[in-house]
C-alpha cells in the first residue's frame, strides 16, 4: 500500500477538536506543539500534544485513502474487474482509517477533559476595529478562494470587505473564524465564525473614536506561561 504523502504541518488537517483543544490551551494548536517540541509542557499538555498529533496523522490517512478512491472513480481509468477489485481494497482501507481516526478521537478527547476541568475564565481580551470589520463581513458568508492565474489567495464576502489571507491566518490563530479545508480552494474554502468569534460580534461596543479596540467576552483561562509565544 503506497503511504500517505508527506505533507507540510502547516497545511495540516484540522480536526473536531482543535477549537476546543485552542480554548482550553489558550493558544494555537501550533503554538501547542511548537511548545512539545522544545519540551516546554507539564504533563497533561504533553499528552494533550501527543494524542492531538496522532489525531492529525490519522486524519491523513482518512483524507488520503478518500482522495484515492475519488481518483479511482473519476473516469480515468478503465472499467474492468482490476479498478473494481482496486476500488474494493481502498473503500476496505478507508473504512480501517476511519476507525483508526475515530479511535484517536477518543483518546485525544480524553486528554483534553482535564485541562478543560481546571481552566478559570478568562480577562477579557481586546479585539482591533480592523478584525471586527473582518467578522462582521464573515458571519455573512464568506470563502477562501485561489487566483487561478497569480495563485493568490484571498476571502470574498458578501460586502466585498478586503480580508487578505494573512488576516485570516491571524482571526484563525486567534480562536474567532474557523476554514472548511476538505474543500478545494478552487471552489472555496467556507469561512465561518467560532462561539468566539460570534461573542465578539455579540459584545456591547464600547464608545471612543475610530481604531478603539472591542472588548471580547469571558472565554476560557489564560494560556499558563510554559504556553505563552
Amino acid at each position: 500500500m503506497t503511504p500517505p504523502p508527506v505533507v507540510s504541518y502547516d497545511r495540516r488537517p484540522r480536526t473536531v477538536l482543535d477549537h476546543r483543544i485552542e480554548t482550553a490551551t489558550g493558544c494555537s494548536i501550533e503554538t501547542l506543539c511548537r511548545h512539545r517540541d522544545d519540551a516546554l509542557l507539564d504533563a497533561p499538555h504533553t499528552a494533550l500534544a501527543d494524542a492531538h498529533r496522532d489525531l492529525v496523522r490519522a486524519e491523513w490517512d482518512v483524507t488520503f485513502h478518500r482522495a484515492r478512491l475519488a481518483h479511482l472513480a473519476s473516469g480515468e481509468f478503465p472499467v474492468d474487474q482490476a479498478l473494481f477489485a482496486r476500488i474494493e481494497r481502498t473503500v476496505d482501507q478507508l473504512a480501517h482509517a476511519i476507525d483508526a481516526r475515530d479511535t484517536q478521537l477518543v483518546k485525544a478527547a480524553a486528554a483534553l477533559e482535564p485541562i478543560e476541568a481546571t481552566a478559570r475564565p478568562r480577562a477579557p481580551r481586546h479585539v482591533p476595529a480592523k478584525d471586527f470589520a473582518a467578522l462582521l463581513a464573515i458571519a455573512q458568508g464568506a470563502k477562501l478562494h485561489e487566483n487561478l492565474i497569480t495563485h493568490r489567495l484571498a476571502v470574498a464576502t458578501p460586502s466585498r470587505t478586503r480580508i487578505s489571507y494573512a488576516h485570516l491566518q491571524h482571526l484563525e490563530a486567534s480562536g474567532l473564524v474557523d476554514r472548511d479545508t476538505s474543500r478545494p480552494l478552487r471552489a472555496g474554502q467556507p469561512v465561518t465564525l467560532t462561539d468566539a468569534g460570534r461573542a465578539v460580534l455579540a459584545a456591547p461596543r464600547p464608545a471612543g473614536p475610530p481604531g478603539t479596540t472591542l472588548p471580547l467576552r469571558p472565554a476560557a483561562s489564560p494560556a499558563p506561561a510554559h504556553l505563552r509565544r
